[in-house]
């Protein structure tokens, strides 16, 4: 496999669809409608190197954690299928196409820019040091919808922050039910999480609390933004969808954990997204 092959696996780059769909919707609102080709594709762009970006930043700043730990000693920086050099330079090659991408948008997009990237930097080792760990994960997913809608209206609104609070909480909560595989792991080399801190019964239970507040989040983004009834059928599906998610794991049986946070969030991100998309192009505003 060639080096390129190996750091598109490291960063898991399939995985962009949990908040590229977020970040569509964010747009969609701010623009009341459909944004312009180019916007879309900027956006895009800056999705995929903020993420590209934050994977391998992570990756880098967790190479030794990652050694210790049997689920991710395999990864390419502790098995030396790459260099600390190699993820360096893809990390600065991701910031310059995230940066390239910022200066075709909005003009406050050029200055706010190191807010977005401050939190990429922080996240690896905020789990040193507090079990916040899985809010900081959520707060830099959680920018993206807040991203994009600054691209297209060049200012910030409260709908665009309770849009970004909604994902950092829908975010903090499959993490919170992801990190319950590590519990013992974590505890071992005394890093910091909800489930080696509470237990796995309670971070269950946190993790459903974070879902619950962001369906009702939602909820409230779309009465402030005035939308329909197919918008908020689409919330009432992606409700039921978190629901089985939180179901699919219990303290006694983790072994369906990886559906519950690959499968169930990319279908979750994307119906949220489609049904967004939908209420617009029925009521036909600005397209």
């Amino acid at each position: 496999m060639n080096k390129i092959a190996i750091i598109f696996k490291m960063i898991k780059f399939e995985h962009s669809i949990f908040a590229l769909p977020f970040a569509y919707m964010g747009a969609i609102l701010a623009a009341e409608g459909l944004p312009t080709f180019w916007q879309v594709f900027w956006i895009t762009v800056a999705m995929v190197g903020a993420r590209s970006l934050a994977m391998s930043l992570n990756r880098l700043i967790d190479k030794e954690i990652d050694k210790k730990n049997p689920r991710t000693k395999n990864r390419a920086l502790p098995k030396k299928l790459l260099s600390e050099k190699d993820v360096l330079i893809f990390s600065l090659i991701s910031l310059v196409v995230f940066l390239l991408a910022v200066y075709s948008l909005a003009p406050l997009c050029r200055w706010l820019w190191p807010f977005i990237v401050l939190p990429f930097v922080v996240y690896p080792y905020t789990k040193r040091f507090t079990w916040y760990c899985h809010l900081f994960l959520g707060m830099c997913l959680g920018l993206a919808p807040i991203g994009a809608w600054i691209a297209i209206k060049n200012s910030v609104s409260l709908v665009s922050i309770l849009l970004g609070v909604a994902v950092c909480l829908w975010v903090a909560g499959f993490d919170i039910i992801y990190a319950c595989q590590d519990i013992q792991i974590d505890k071992e080399q005394n890093l910091y999480s909800i489930p080696a801190k509470f237990g796995i019964e309670k971070a269950l239970r946190t993790a459903g609390i974070f879902h619950l507040f962001s369906v009702g989040i939602f909820l409230l983004v779309g009465i402030l933004a005035n939308l329909g009834l197919i918008y908020f059928f689409g919330l009432g599906v992606v409700s039921f969808l978190l629901l089985y998610e939180n179901r699919l794991v219990s303290p006694d049986d983790l072994s369906k954990l990886n559906a519950a946070f690959f499968t169930m969030n990319g279908v979750i991100s994307t119906v949220m997204f489609v049904f967004t998309f939908l209420d617009f192009m029925v009521k036909g505003v600005a397209i």
